[in-house]
Order: C-alpha cells, then sequence, then structure tokens
C-alpha cells in the first residue's frame, strides 16, 4: 500500500489530490500560491498563508481519511516553480505536514504528464495567464509564459485587455462596439473616463472580462470575434514556435501530440476552433487531445513514477 500526493499549483487556484496505489482517494481546492503574498519581509502575511495553505492540505487528509505523513512521494506542478521563495514556502508547508520526498516541477510538467505520460507532446496551458510547453525524451521546450505586461498572448489576461484596446479604436473610428458598452456595465462605471481610471487602477482584472467578450461575440459583435479568432491564433503560434524547437532537437515523428489546459481553449469554443484551425496549417501532422487534460492526474503519475 502507497499514498502519493499530487498538486497542482496555477495561478488561479491550487488544486491537490491524494491517491492509493493508483486510485484516486480524494481532492481539495483553494486559493493560487500566487495570490499568498509570501513576499519575504511580510512576516504576517507569510504566516497568514502558511494558515491557509496548511488548512487545505489538512482539508485532503480528512477526505481522504489519510495520515499524509504515511504519503511516500509528493510532485507539485508550480507557476511560479522558478521563483525559489515560492519553491521554499511550497517545500516548507508541505515537508511540515506530508511525509515522503517532495518533487517541485513547474506546472506545464505535471500537464504534459497528464496528456502524454512520460511521452513527448506539446501542452497549451490558457487561463488567466498563457505559455506552451514540450517534451522530446527528456528535454522540455517551452514559449510564451512572460506575464501580462510582456506576453500572456491568448489568455484570458489577453482577451479582456485587447478586446478594451481594439473597442477603443473602434470608437475613435465612430463605431460603438458592444464589448465596450458591456466592459463599463460589468466594471460599474458610467463614463469612458471612469473606464480608463478603472483599467490603470493595479490590480484590476482584465481575465475577468474574457466571458465579457465571449457573451459579446455570440451577439454579433465585430471586435469580440475578432479578439477571440486572435486569441486561437495567438496560442497556435506558441504552438509552432515549440513544435519547430523539437524539430531542430531531433523530433521526427509524423505526429505530434497537442494538448492543453486552462478555461480558455477549455470553455471558449470560438478560440479553440481558431487554434486548431490556426495549429493544423502549420503542424499538419498534429493530433490533438480530446478534452482539457486535468493536470492533477500528471501530478500524481507523476509521484508514482519518480525518474532515476
Amino acid at each position: 500500500m502507497a499514498f502519493y500526493l499530487g498538486m497542482d499549483a496555477g495561478g488561479s487556484r491550487t488544486r491537490v489530490a491524494v491517491s492509493e496505489d493508483g486510485r484516486e482517494l480524494a481532492r481539495a481546492e483553494g486559493e493560487s500560491i500566487k495570490t499568498l503574498r509570501i513576499a519575504e519581509g511580510d512576516a504576517e502575511a507569510r504566516l497568514g498563508a502558511e494558515v491557509r495553505f496548511g488548512a487545505l492540505i489538512e482539508e485532503l487528509g480528512s477526505k481522504a481519511g489519510v495520515d499524509l505523513r504515511y504519503v511516500e512521494r509528493s510532485s507539485v506542478g508550480l507557476s511560479g516553480a522558478s521563483v525559489p521563495a515560492v519553491r521554499e514556502f511550497v517545500d516548507l508547508v508541505l515537508s511540515r505536514r506530508v511525509g515522503g520526498t517532495i518533487e517541485i516541477v513547474g506546472d506545464q510538467v505535471i500537464a504534459l504528464d497528464a496528456a502524454f505520460p512520460g511521452g513527448d507532446g506539446i501542452l497549451v496551458i490558457a487561463g488567466t495567464g498563457s505559455n506552451v510547453g514540450g517534451r522530446f525524451g527528456d528535454t522540455l521546450f517551452g514559449a510564451g509564459g512572460w506575464g501580462p505586461m510582456l506576453g500572456d498572448e491568448g489568455s484570458g489576461y489577453w482577451i479582456g485587455h485587447e478586446a478594451l484596446r481594439s473597442a477603443t479604436k473602434a470608437r475613435d473610428r465612430g463605431e460603438a462596439p458592444l464589448v465596450l458598452t458591456e466592459a463599463m456595465r460589468v466594471w460599474n462605471v458610467e463614463s469612458i473616463g471612469d473606464l480608463i481610471a478603472v483599467a490603470h487602477r493595479p490590480g484590476t482584472s482584465f481575465a475577468a472580462l474574457s466571458q465579457v467578450v465571449v457573451a459579446c461575440a455570440d451577439r454579433g459583435d465585430a471586435v469580440a470575434i475578432d479578439v477571440l479568432r486572435r486569441a486561437g491564433e495567438e496560442l497556435a503560434a506558441q504552438v509552432v514556435t515549440v513544435y519547430r524547437k523539437m524539430q531542430a532537437a531531433g523530433f521526427a515523428a509524423s505526429e505530434c501530440g497537442v494538448a492543453y489546459t486552462g478555461s480558455v481553449l477549455g470553455k471558449i469554443d470560438r478560440v479553440r476552433e481558431s487554434f486548431n484551425a490556426a495549429v493544423l496549417r502549420q503542424i499538419p501532422g498534429a493530433r490533438f487531445v480530446e478534452g482539457e487534460i486535468d493536470a492533477v492526474v500528471g501530478a500524481l503519475w507523476r509521484a508514482a513514477h519518480p525518474r532515476k
């Protein structure tokens, strides 16, 4: 009897599960580790973050009816895994509550394992942010993941932000895009000046506008339709970039698996259709994994199959 813990600590939420010999026992979900304000020097915030994160782990153990000190291995897919303070925080909280060894990798790694357990393929993560990861043999290849100020093309943030950018340009041309009116309604502002103020306010969630854009596209708004089409094409362009890197490293299979996770491709049909078409135009041998993959499953698989 062996217990394993898998965690998907993404930019929007943290999901964690425990399994016994390949059978998932329970899951728990909480806020994103990124939002826990674990900055060094803010001792009070760090303590509060540890309490909340620890409570999530304890909830998992309670649901599973398992003493997590008997976990053999844990695998964590972490958004922001390259930041030492974040990695150290996760390792500290888990090691105090969970037994066994702990592996912390990028969130794209566990997502790849969910889609292609230990195998080659390309994975698109498109939720609040976006990035694309590919794997050929033991080597990982990436594109995107530069954050909202430098990239995140095709993400929920990008869709909301780009829709407003396009809508304001349309207004300058004398048009009246529905997406602009609806954004004002959602943000509860009555003037363009107020909208500008909210848009420039630190912490404004442009990703929350992505569903507004979808609704406007369904009502025929040209700006919204165009933005969703371009979102799919932007994500496809990153897939092609990763595919070319894999080819340069020797990948020569006639087919290449392409999978996705995140709400953008998982829930927005217009983006997914644009994405699929754009990928196939440049990678005729692309084989799409049906449905959104579950990164937690990949984390559990990885925990149960340690690398030598």
